[in-house]
């Protein structure tokens, strides 16, 4: 698929008028994750923190909490096709984000549908799959590469695991590098490939925008001691919402990136599992600190209603 990115007849969000106004609109496939650190609830949040509107289609459930996966209950194919179909006979989006659409089947159904909008940019994220049984992945991978990968306009993962999946037969000592994987990724179709946990040095994490022949873009961050949750739903979903506002991609990847890293810089751990992106971290109001050194927490009798409104795209 050779879509630029953004698409060319994406609406002028400057021009539209007051009476008029128009958000960017991203269709997004995620299953469902009770505890709110990846899935749709993340696409959800980071979508609409970062200036645009999701379109979420469910394609199952997960049964975790905040540390591991327990079980997952994929919807039929049929549902999910039927979702989509119903909101795109109303509502064009500007970009499709592609989580994980829990079956071989459901990708299918996904392929179709993003066949039939061709013009619209597809950003694939390929998560951690290893909580599942070895022949349902195998499935979903193949289906992925043969019929969702074609049309992945930017497809997103953890150096690790496209690593894995892209590069099984990778024999040389030396681990391997983002272009190598953007170079599997475009010989299934893919132009541009964001890689991301790269070991840069002990103290910091390097990620990379690239194509085969060359690197697009890449940002380095300080290495955050704390196992994260949703991190790569969080920069997906971050990324489709900001080529749909207009970005360059180059842009949109550096943007996002940073947004990334404040929210895992503001990251919070709910439970005894694993720690959360902050996706809303510009909402809440600056803490004070104390006499004692502690921060003050939010007052929990205030009038939030009467809190400024903070400066977003929104």
């Amino acid at each position: 698929m050779t879509t630029s990115l953004p698409p060319s007849d994406a609406p002028d969000l400057a021009t539209d008028s007051e009476d008029d106004a128009s958000i960017a609109c991203v269709l997004v496939f995620n299953a469902s994750d009770p505890s709110g650190a990846s899935g749709i609830s993340a696409d959800i949040l980071a979508i609409a923190s970062v200036g645009a509107h999701a379109l979420p289609v469910l394609t199952g459930a997960y049964v975790k909490d905040t540390a591991q996966v327990f079980d997952f209950f994929p919807l039929t194919e049929e549902a999910v096709g039927d979702q989509a179909r119903a909101i795109l006979e109303d509502v064009p989006p500007q970009v499709i984000k592609v989580g994980f659409a829990g079956s071989a089947e459901n990708i299918s159904i996904i392929a179709e549908l993003t066949a039939d909008y061709d013009g619209v940019p597809v950003v694939a994220y390929m998560p951690n799959l290893s909580w599942w049984e070895d022949d349902q992945i195998d499935q979903y991978l193949d289906a992925f590469r043969e019929l969702l990968l074609p049309q992945t306009s930017v497809l997103v993962g953890h150096h690790s695991t496209l690593r894995r999946w892209l590069l099984p037969d990778w024999s040389s000592e030396k681990n391997p590098g983002p272009r190598d994987i953007a170079k599997a990724a475009a010989e299934l179709g893919v132009p541009y490939t964001l890689v991301t946990g790269l070991t840069a040095s002990d103290q910091n994490i390097d990620n990379v925008l690239a194509t085969p022949e060359t690197v697009v873009g890449h940002e380095k961050f300080e290495r955050i001691e704390a196992i994260f949750s949703g991190a790569g739903e969080t920069l997906s979903a971050a990324l489709a919402a900001l080529l749909a506002t207009g970005l360059d991609l180059t842009v949109a990847a550096s943007e996002a990136l940073h947004y990334l890293d404040r929210c895992l810089d503001e990251g919070f751990r709910p439970g005894m599992g694993h720690v959360i992106p902050d996706r809303l971290f510009w909402a809440l109001p600056e803490s004070e600190e104390g006499e004692d050194g502690e921060t003050d927490g939010p007052d929990m009798n205030a009038d939030f209603f009467e809190m400024p409104i903070n400066d977003t795209k929104h």
